[in-house]
C-alpha cells in the first residue's frame, strides 16, 4: 500500500541527509584519503603536500582605507547649494580640453619668462659646480690637482703677452726680454703636457681599482681596457709637436669624461662621481684651449712659427762656430804680424852684420898697408 509513486519520492527526500559545502566535502576526501605518517615507507622517503592559504583571502580580509579621502558633509553641501551659472561665451572648442603641457594660469608678465629661464639656468650651474654630494676629500684633492694647470695656462698667456707687447715696442717686454719668454715658454709647455700625461693615466687606473674592488660587479676587459687605452694615449704626446700634444690630451680628457658618465650611470662608480668630473674636465679643458690660444696669439703676431730648443741649440752651434771663426782669424793675423816682424828683425841684422863687415875689412886693409911699408922701409 505504500509503494506507490508519492510515497517513495517522500521517503527519499526523508532519507536524504544535509551535507556541508563542496570545498569543505572536496577537502574532507582529500584528508581522509592522506596517508598516515606512520605508514610511510623509511626506504622511500615522501614529500607530504600540505596545502598553502592563498594570498588573496588575506588582502580582502584586511580592510583598505581606498585611494579617495572621505567627504566632508559641509563642503558637500556647498557644492550641493550653490547654483550653476552658464557663461557661453567663454566656452569653446579648446576650453573644455585640458592639455598634458598646460601653461600656468597666473598673470604673464613682460620678461618673466626669460628671466625664469636664466634662474633656472643659474639655479642648474650653481647646483652643479657646489658638489654637495661629492666627499670633502675627493672636492679638495682634485681642486689642488687643477692647480697646476691653472698656473701654467696663466703663465703662457703672460708670457705670450709679454712677447707680443716686446714686439709691438720694438725693444725690451715689461719683464722678461723676448728671448727669455720663448725659453720660459718652452720650459711651461713640456710642464703641462707631462702632467697631463699623468692625469690621463690617473684616470684610466681608476678603472682597474674599482674593478679590483668589485664595485658595480665584476666586468673584466670591458672595464680593463679604459686602464690601457688611457696612457697608450696619453704618453705619446711627449713626442708630439706642442700644438699636437695639447690638442691629443684635449680630447683624450673629453672621452674619458664621457667613458666615466657612461660608467657612472650603468652602477660602475658612485653617483656623484659623473658630476665631478664634469667640473674638473671643464677646468682642465679651458686651461688647455687657453694655452693654445695664447700660443697661436704669438704664431699669428709674429707670422712665424715659434723657436723650439733644437732652433736655440742650432743658433748657439752656430755662435760657436762664429766664435771660433774669429779666434782662428785672429790667431793668424797674429802669426802673419809675428812673421812679418821676425823677417824685419832679420833684414835689420843683415844689414847690421853687412856694415860691421865693411867696417872691419876696411880696417884689415889699413893695417895691411902700414905693415908693407914698414918692410919695405926696413929693406932699405
Amino acid at each position: 500500500m505504500l509503494r506507490t509513486t508519492a510515497t517513495r519520492t517522500l521517503l527519499k527526500g526523508f532519507s536524504r541527509v544535509p551535507t556541508a559545502r563542496s570545498s569543505y566535502n572536496t577537502a574532507s576526501t582529500k584528508l581522509g584519503n592522506a596517508t598516515p605518517l606512520c605508514k610511510l615507507n623509511n626506504r622511500r622517503p615522501q614529500i607530504l603536500s600540505l596545502s598553502r592559504p592563498t594570498i588573496s583571502s588575506l588582502l580582502y580580509a584586511t580592510k583598505h582605507p581606498g585611494p579617495y579621502d572621505p567627504l566632508d558633509p559641509k563642503e558637500a553641501k556647498k557644492v550641493l547649494d550653490s547654483k550653476i551659472e552658464p557663461h557661453p561665451d567663454d566656452v569653446s572648442a579648446g576650453s573644455s580640453v585640458r592639455h598634458v603641457f598646460e601653461e600656468s594660469q597666473a598673470e604673464k608678465k613682460d620678461g618673466d619668462e626669460m628671466l625664469g629661464g636664466i634662474k633656472a639656468d643659474l639655479e642648474t650651474i650653481k647646483d652643479t659646480f657646489a658638489l654637495t654630494e661629492v666627499p670633502r676629500e675627493s672636492l679638495y684633492i682634485g681642486a689642488a690637482g687643477v692647480i697646476p694647470y691653472a698656473a701654467t695656462s696663466l703663465s703662457t698667456v703672460y708670457l705670450a703677452w709679454d712677447i707680443n707687447h716686446a714686439a709691438v715696442s720694438g725693444g725690451q717686454g715689461i719683464m722678461f726680454s723676448p728671448e727669455t719668454a720663448h725659453q720660459l715658454l718652452d720650459l711651461i709647455t713640456p710642464i703641462q703636457i707631462g702632467y697631463g700625461a699623468v692625469i690621463i693615466s690617473f684616470l684610466g687606473a681608476i678603472h682597474w681599482g674599482l674593478e679590483y674592488a668589485g664595485y658595480g660587479g665584476y666586468h673584466s676587459y670591458r672595464r680593463y681596457m679604459y686602464g690601457v687605452i688611457a696612457p697608450a694615449v696619453a704618453w705619446p704626446t711627449i713626442f708630439m709637436p706642442v700644438e699636437y700634444a695639447l690638442i691629443t690630451q684635449f680630447l683624450a680628457f673629453n672621452f674619458l669624461y664621457f667613458a666615466d658618465a657612461r660608467a657612472t650611470v650603468r652602477g660602475w662608480f658612485p653617483p656623484w662621481y659623473s658630476t665631478y668630473r664634469f667640473v674638473l674636465t671643464f677646468f682642465v679643458g679651458a686651461s688647455i684651449v687657453i694655452s693654445l690660444v695664447g700660443r697661436g696669439q704669438i704664431v699669428r703676431h709674429n707670422h712665424e712659427t715659434m723657436k723650439n730648443p733644437v732652433d736655440y741649440i742650432k743658433g748657439d752651434r752656430d755662435a760657436q762656430w762664429e766664435a771660433l771663426e774669429r779666434e782662428e782669424k785672429e790667431r793668424r793675423t797674429k802669426l802673419a804680424e809675428e812673421e812679418e816682424d821676425e823677417e824685419k828683425a832679420g833684414d835689420d841684422e843683415a844689414k847690421e852684420t853687412e856694415e860691421d863687415d865693411s867696417e872691419a875689412g876696411g880696417e884689415d886693409a889699413g893695417d895691411d898697408g902700414k905693415e908693407d911699408k914698414k918692410d919695405v922701409k926696413e929693406k932699405k
